[in-house]
């Protein structure tokens, strides 16, 4: 157990002197602090790009989603024209799919804008709150709202990233005196109760707080780009409740006693509790109804997205 838990050491060790020499060589030839930022941002932004144009790929194939040929629902057709001349964008392609609960889609891969559509809104809303509906995903590729995500996350996460890096020497070294000292005391389980332990238990708390702001400020700001959706639909189609009214028809149908799955975005279960309000991509339905209401009645504040 001694022998073991030596091994251990020296080998957390080995890698704690590596990743303190690489923050020693980084610091000695550290570039100008601008031209850091701008480069550290110009990569970040190009995975995040490359990130988001793979993932919308792999995302529209595993929906096996087919074309809406024109022919076969030429009403939804006139529906699109009409709203993408008034948003003065390119009408998307539109596919059709069967969700694991009625829901849209609004997609960009590979610079191809699409809207896939459950095939059960076709039954479910009707005329108005399906245009109103086909308004608000218009409006996400109007405002490139999925890419600017997906940028802001990739950069986020690079900041997240860098600050991992730079406590990588003390990570490595509490672990690995923490793991060594358990070892050579026969308790290897019992690691994260020593000294080092402890200290390795605070910094991973502190990265990580750190790290759910960041993600809790991400998430923030896609729920605006929700509700400066939903203002847009509502613009355009001069009818905010009967956007209201999909939504309120989508939240019942994705309910169990209707026979569906309980999601709301796809592969996203929305949860009522703070934690998971904080950390979701879409605001509450009721919260979206209430400010489609207020626009209705003229109450209603503008929402700024940055």
């Amino acid at each position: 157990m001694v022998l073991v838990g030596l091994t251990i050491f020296a080998f957390y060790l080995v890698l704690a002197a590596l990743s303190a020499f690489a923050l020693l060589t980084l610091w000695e030839f550290r570039p100008d602090p601008v031209t850091a930022a701008l480069v550290g941002i110009s990569v970040s932004l190009v995975l995040g790009y490359l990130s988001f144009r793979l993932g919308t790929v792999q995302l529209l194939s595993r929906l096996e989603a087919r074309d809406l040929p024109p022919e076969e629902a030429p009403a939804v057709y006139r529906m699109l024209d009409r709203l993408a001349d008034e948003m003065d964008i390119t009408a998307p392609t539109l596919k059709i799919a069967r969700f694991s609960a009625p829901n849209a889609l609004a997609l960009d891969p590979m610079g191809q804008d699409v809207v896939v559509l459950d095939a059960t809104l076709f039954r479910l809303l009707s005329g108005d709150e399906f245009e109103a509906l086909l308004a608000h995903e218009l409006a996400h590729l109007e405002r490139k709202d999925g890419l600017s995500q997906t940028l802001i996350a990739s950069t986020l996460q690079t900041v997240v990233g860098i600050g991992y890096f730079f406590v990588s020497p003390l990570t490595f070294l509490t672990t690995g005196t923490a793991l060594g000292l358990a070892w050579m005391r026969g308790t290897p389980t019992a690691w994260e109760q020593t000294l080092p332990g402890k200290i390795r238990h605070r910094l991973d708390t502190f990265v990580g707080v750190f790290g759910f702001g960041l993600t809790v400020l991400v998430r923030s700001q896609s729920r605006k780009r929700e509700f400066a959706a939903d203002a847009r639909a509502a613009e355009v189609t001069d009818n905010p409740l009967a956007l209201a009214s999909a939504l309120q028809k989508l939240e019942r149908a994705s309910r169990p006693e209707w026979g569906f799955s309980p999601l709301w975005v796809y592969g996203e279960v929305e949860a009522e509790d703070r934690i998971s309000s904080l950390l979701s991509t879409h605001p509450s339905t009721e919260e979206r109804v209430t400010r489609l209401e207020a626009i209705e009645s003229g109450s209603w504040t503008q929402i700024e997205v940055n």
